[in-house]
């Protein structure tokens, strides 16, 4: 009987050395990042204010939504972060690397809190390694943990696109296009940087950095950093073959059954309210808005995410709860989660962002993930 993926195991795979996060001073955030990130937050939230207060019906309207509605929304949301926790830790374990479920819960919210203060979302990937480092996960099985999740999230929001476009027939024209756009633009993102990856993996994961390195700036420190990479890539590929179908088919499944449950709210705040409201409307644009969300680089959206919700459904939703529908979305589909990622993981997303150096953010992480273990207790040291 293999061990549970919800306990911690004993030790780490037999094949890897396991990661442990490297104990030195922390470099200052600079002014001018957080600078962004709040006035980008500023925005959302004055897109927000603007939105309501624009929407705002004559005879009256109000913020707050049926007991029903929120109680319904939180579950999609306590749901969608589960199964999503359940997709990291089935898919770790199918390739043979050791994460439970709580740790890969850490890495998800972790992962939100690291998106959304940075722009373009590039403090997710280098917050959710060194979560993995420091909770001792292998460096090659990290790499090739947070890869699978970008495959098996493409897998599944082209599924959910599939079943949006064959059964959703109400106004099918704008909303299903656009999803299709977003999953088509997606996929190919994905599918390229895994072919890219794999071929630089078999000619240059090993040597001197190519010509076309030095003209992008990728100096030799951080042509070292995409090596190690490289390598781990190159080791990973042989493991996915060799991966636990059953597994990794559960895997799947929860990750297709993450993002319906996300798909949800916008339907649970709307319909307890007023149930005749187009139920495809409320699934297929908020699909396009979520993920299409991802190439605005300001951390957050911006305030862009706010304006696209009153462009695309401004006509769907009655005004009587616009602005209560639009508030309550944002914080069950954004704000909670970066609540949720300070909690349980905020420290390692701090310290993830802090690393400093040659190697940038995520060169730091697998430094981190490189530096030998602090001893155990009760465990003798040499002295120095």
């Amino acid at each position: 009987m293999g061990r549970s993926i919800f306990r911690h195991p004993s030790r780490a795979s037999p094949d890897a050395r396991p990661a442990s996060p490297a104990h030195v001073p922390d470099a200052p955030v600079t002014r001018t990042r957080w600078l962004i990130t709040l006035v980008s937050f500023a925005g959302a939230v004055g897109a927000s204010i603007w939105l309501v207060w624009s929407s705002w019906p004559q005879q009256g309207g109000s913020l707050v939504l049926p007991w029903s509605a929120h109680l319904l929304a939180a579950g999609a949301a306590i749901s969608e972060v589960t199964l999503r926790a359940i997709k990291i830790a089935l898919s770790a374990r199918a390739i043979g690397v050791p994460l439970t479920v709580w740790t890969a819960l850490r890495v998800s919210l972790g992962g939100d809190f690291g998106a959304a203060v940075t722009p373009a979302r590039s403090g997710a990937e280098p917050a959710r390694f060194l979560i993995m480092a420091e909770a001792r996960t292998p460096v090659a099985g990290a790499v090739l943990v947070l890869w699978l999740e970008l495959v098996l999230e493409m897998l599944s929001l082209a599924t959910i696109a599939v079943v949006i476009a064959l059964f959703f027939k109400y106004d099918a024209g704008g909303a299903v296009k656009s999803v299709v756009a977003v999953i088509g633009a997606y996929a190919a993102t994905v599918l390229g940087a895994s072919a890219f990856g794999i071929a630089l993996s078999r000619n240059n994961a090993n040597g001197p950095p190519p010509r076309w390195a030095a003209r992008v700036g990728l100096h030799a420190g951080r042509w070292r950093t995409i090596q190690r990479s490289l390598r781990q890539l190159r080791d990973g590929v042989g493991r996915v073959r060799g991966a636990n179908k059953a597994l990794m088919f559960g895997s799947y499944v929860s990750s297709a059954l993450h993002v319906a449950f996300r798909l949800c709210v916008l339907p649970a705040l709307v319909l307890t309210s007023f149930p005749e409201v187009p139920f495809e409307r409320l699934v297929a644009w908020p699909l396009a808005l979520l993920y299409g969300a991802a190439v605005v680089p300001a951390p957050g959206g911006g305030g862009a995410v706010e304006l696209a919700f009153k462009q695309t459904l401004g006509e769907t939703i009655p005004v009587a709860i616009f602005g209560a529908a639009l508030v309550w979305w944002r914080f069950y589909t954004f704000y909670v989660y970066i609540v949720a990622g300070a909690l349980v993981a905020g420290s390692a997303v701090m310290r993830a962002l802090r690393k400093k150096g040659e190697e940038g953010p995520v060169g730091a992480a697998l430094a981190a993930a490189d530096a030998p273990a602090p001893p155990r207790r009760g465990t003798p040291t040499t002295a120095a």
